[in-house]
């Protein structure tokens, strides 16, 4: 005579014995989503497993899901995510967060895997931003030239898509609720921040034009601008604005574009070249990188110091809090590469019919491989480092 087990039922500690040996996020969320019982026995913010190799999200699937692909094991995770359907776009990545700015003054950030959320002040919040009117139809924001003074105006989607070029944070919001939250602003290069609590946003007037890439590292964040200059933006005082400090390079760094990558401990540069060519179906201009630079900052200088091999190290740039990981505490994962998204050639952020440029780099012999899965009608790309914190 067989029995029916009622798998909930299961004892506590048991489940709890199970869930603490999981080695993959994946298999850890599937675990929590069986049952309440098996959910409790699995907390939220589990401190035990191992760092995941980036995901790379995928355009929608329908109007709530979205896939992500793991480059290494070449897995698709589908994942409930309908904050960002195409109303809102995707204005960077960091500790695990998405930031998100919609067809309205809100921002906000979620973890795709838990749809936990924090809200950062709203766009009408920004100082140079003079008057915000959702009846204003097509002109619902009036701006102002940190230059000269001259107004000019932005409708929501205008606003959305191009006032703010990345926002980047300085921690998850679970890790460290005192988190600061970075952004570039896209047309006149100004670098703003918020903290916790704040209703608006301050801009760093000091470090207006080190606008290329930002990141996080000592308690400060670090800009650079198109010659390869860096900004320093202490926030070691967090009762005090940031302290700016500047270190000139005495020579110019050459490329299209810098990013800026915190290499276990050391300060990267890293540059990319890219080719220019015509659509002449689609009548736009499309790009497609064909090379990196790597540099390492010699503080005692300053200089810049060329890089030829990454070693043991991946880097992964984009639209996303640019970082590094060690090939090295992955199985089969080689080293000495640099993993790029597309974060330049988006004419808007609701479905075009274009070419996206992804992919890995070789640092060895300058060859690319394209990702796969990643089709070319939809949002831009963006690395995730996977978090339940």
């Amino acid at each position: 005579m067989s029995s029916v087990v009622d798998w909930s039922e299961l004892p506590p500690e048991l489940l709890q014995t199970v869930a603490t040996n999981f080695l993959n996020t994946a298999d850890y969320l599937r675990f929590r989503g069986v049952c309440s019982s098996w959910r409790i026995a699995a907390p939220i913010n589990p401190r035990h497993l191992p760092r995941e190799f980036p995901w790379l999200m995928l355009p929608l699937t329908s109007s709530s899901r979205r896939c992500f692909f793991n480059p290494l094991t070449k897995n698709l995770h589908q994942l409930s995510l309908p904050e960002s359907f195409h109303s809102c776009r995707l204005a960077g990545s960091s500790h695990g967060w998405h930031v998100l700015i919609g067809e309205s003054p809100s921002i906000f950030l979620i973890n795709p895997l838990t749809r936990a959320r924090a809200a950062l002040p709203p766009l009408s919040s920004f100082p140079n931003v003079l008057k915000f009117d959702f009846y204003s139809i097509g002109k619902e924001y009036t701006l102002r030239s940190p230059e000269n003074d001259f107004q000019y105006c932005y409708s929501l989607k205008e606003m959305r898509d191009s006032f703010v070029k990345k926002v980047i944070l300085s921690h998850g919001p679970l890790n460290e609720p005192n988190f600061v939250a970075f952004t570039i602003l896209n047309k006149f290069g100004d670098l703003a921040y918020c903290k916790i609590g704040d209703d608006s946003w301050t801009i760093i007037h000091e470090a207006r034009s080190y606008c290329e890439d930002v990141i996080y590292r000592n308690n400060s964040f670090y800009a650079v601008d198109k010659r390869g200059s860096i900004a320093i933006c202490d926030f070691n005082d967090p009762n005090s604005p940031p302290r700016v400090r500047f270190l000139n390079m005495p020579q110019k760094i050459e490329g299209d574009m810098h990013y800026l990558v915190d290499a276990m401990g050391e300060l990267f540069l890293i540059t990319r070249y890219l080719d220019f060519d015509i659509d002449m179906e689609h009548y736009h201009e499309v790009c497609k990188t064909v090379k990196f630079s790597v540099f390492r900052l010699d503080f005692h200088g300053p200089s810049w110091e060329i890089v030829n091999s990454l070693d043991a190290k991946l880097l992964f740039l984009g639209q996303n809090s640019s970082f590094s990981i060690l090939a090295s505490d992955y199985r089969e994962c080689i080293g000495d590469r640099v993993y790029f998204t597309d974060d330049y050639s988006g004419e808007n952020y609701d479905g075009i019919a274009g070419y996206y440029d992804v992919g890995v780099y070789n640092m060895k012999d300058g060859s690319i491989e394209a990702l796969p899965c990643y089709p070319t009608n939809s949002h831009w790309p963006i690395w995730i480092t996977p978090t339940l914190c």
